[in-house]
């Protein structure tokens, strides 16, 4: 338990000081590691530490808004996908964060402090991972080579938050499909003057492409497929749309034939690759095209191909039916399917994680425990195993299990935001109330709500039966994020004064 919440400490407490501290009085001094050699000024205007700042804000506002996608199998392989690149790419001073956003049009994008967004529309264009990789690649570059630190540095009179809220409009705008939404972000947030330096210059566009090109290669990706998919990006944004203006503003500069032919020229320069694409790939575009489907949509219809055993037909196609089938409330049809998934591909996490969920959803609460208990053993602490186990032992009535199983897994593996928020409401269920209030206080720390977070650490401290132990451990932990309040409120944290829900705009 202890190793656990050395992992939300310091989760936390980089969520903390990247949500928390942009404005306030008391900031982190800077480390050696906050100035990359990279041979720019960028460093003197805004630090990694600032870009994580202005990143997770700009995430916070896309996953308060619903539009990132949460989905373990579907994270999993995205972020698996994207370490891979990121291990090539840069030395290790950079974590990245890959994240999927629910948006059917073909577009990705990097924000500062290594997060990098691909929407489930691109993931679905693709016809081959190393398209896939090629688009991830490029993104990666954008932050390695800190192009959005460079386009700050000429306006250094803007503020992190400024910066923030202006990105999160221009995203959200594009991605409602209506362009008078983004524009009216922009204007909000006066970022007329910002424009022009957060837009990627050509340059910038072609240095991504040239470093992206080699990382996917030395990753062992086909460095053709970049040229390759950028030729379906320009068909799409050539289509117009009620997204063309906004996709051509995030994207700076259409993609022209020029940079298509020298993305296929530079490939030429590496070894001829002739990668397979993995199981992975194939499953997380079948879940994300199930995902994306109508409520409307007929699951017999779409996978018609799949209704019966045929050695020629992939097995991600009777996946996918079986996933849809479970959307529709006809799990106990697809339950089979995935049966013989798992006898015939034991390997395959995916199919045992599925296999769990459509027992569950077809009420056979039993089989559902059965079936993820083995796929456990087979594959101990993987993540969408556990805790899709851990949801079932929580339908099963056995709260405290669940809780002993997601200890063991974010002992050993950071917890995301949405996983310590499961496990506060795990401990909840088992009657761990002093630890389900600190869990959340981990949760409101994560999200930048450093207030509620203390809020949270009071409840728990009057918990009765709270043990010594615990209690030591709540207070120290009040007295860790008081440090990143206003002083004013500090004071009020020392007095156990009231506070506010929401930390104030004035932080002075």
């Amino acid at each position: 338990m202890t190793v656990l919440k050395t992992l939300l400490r310091h989760a936390a407490l980089a969520a903390c000081l990247a949500l928390a501290v942009v404005g306030a009085a008391r900031a982190a001094p800077p480390t050696g590691q906050d100035l990359p050699d990279i041979g720019t000024p960028a460093d003197q205007v805004i630090t990694l530490s600032d870009e994580y700042k202005l990143g997770a804000m700009v995430v916070k506002q896309l996953r308060d808004s619903g539009q990132i996608l949460d989905d373990l199998e579907i994270g999993e392989y995205i972020q698996g996908i994207g370490a891979r690149l990121s291990s090539h790419a840069q030395e290790g001073n950079m974590k990245f964060t890959f994240l999927v956003v629910k948006d059917p049009s073909i577009n990705a994008f990097a924000l500062p402090g290594g997060f990098v967004c691909v929407h489930s529309g691109l993931i679905l264009a693709t016809t081959g991972e190393s398209e896939l990789a090629g688009v991830l690649a490029h993104e990666v570059s954008h932050v390695t080579q800190r192009h959005i630190a460079r386009g700050v540095q000429q306006a250094s009179r803007a503020s992190l938050g400024a910066t923030a809220a202006m990105l999160a409009a221009i995203l959200l705008g594009a991605m409602s499909g209506n362009s008078n939404v983004g524009m009216a972000g922009v204007m909000a947030g006066q970022s007329a003057a910002m424009q022009g330096q957060l837009n990627f210059s050509r340059e910038n566009e072609y240095e991504a492409d040239r470093v992206g090109i080699g990382v996917m290669a030395a990753a062992g990706y086909d460095p053709n497929a970049m040229g390759t998919f950028f030729e379906t990006l320009g068909r799409r944004m050539g289509s117009g749309g009620p997204n063309a203006k906004i996709l051509e503003f995030l994207q700076t500069h259409p993609v022209t034939s020029g940079r298509v032919a020298e993305a296929k020229a530079r490939a030429t320069s590496y070894p001829l690759v002739r990668p397979v694409d993995t199981v992975g790939y194939r499953l997380t575009r079948e879940k994300l095209r199930v995902l994306t489907m109508g409520s409307d949509t007929n699951p017999h219809d779409v996978y018609a191909d799949a209704a019966v055993h045929d050695p020629a037909i992939g097995d991600y196609r009777y996946y996918g039916r079986a996933l849809a089938l479970v959307q529709q409330n006809q799990a106990a049809e697809g339950v089979p399917l995935l049966r013989d998934l798992v006898a015939r591909h034991p390997d395959v996490i995916e199919y045992h994680s599925a296999l769990g969920q459509a027992l569950l959803a077809a009420d056979d609460l039993q089989g559902s425990r059965a079936a993820l208990a083995h796929a456990l053993e087979l594959f101990p602490r993987n993540v969408p195993i556990t805790v899709r186990f851990a949801e079932t032992l929580m339908r099963t009535g056995e709260a405290r299990l669940a809780h002993t199983v997601l200890l063991d897994l974010f002992n050993a593996i950071q917890p995301s935001q949405d996983q310590v928020r499961f496990i506060a409401l795990v401990a909840s269920a088992a009657g761990e109330a002093a630890e389900a209030d600190y869990y959340m206080a981990e949760y409101h720390v994560m999200n930048g709500d450093l207030t509620l977070a203390i809020l949270q650490l009071r409840q728990a401290l009057a918990t009765p039966g709270v043990t010594p132990v615990q209690r030591s451990r709540f207070k120290a932990r009040i007295d860790e994020l008081k440090e990143y309040l206003p002083i004013r409120l500090q004071g009020a944290v020392e007095r156990g004064d009231p506070l506010p829900q929401q930390m104030p705009d004035d932080r002075r």
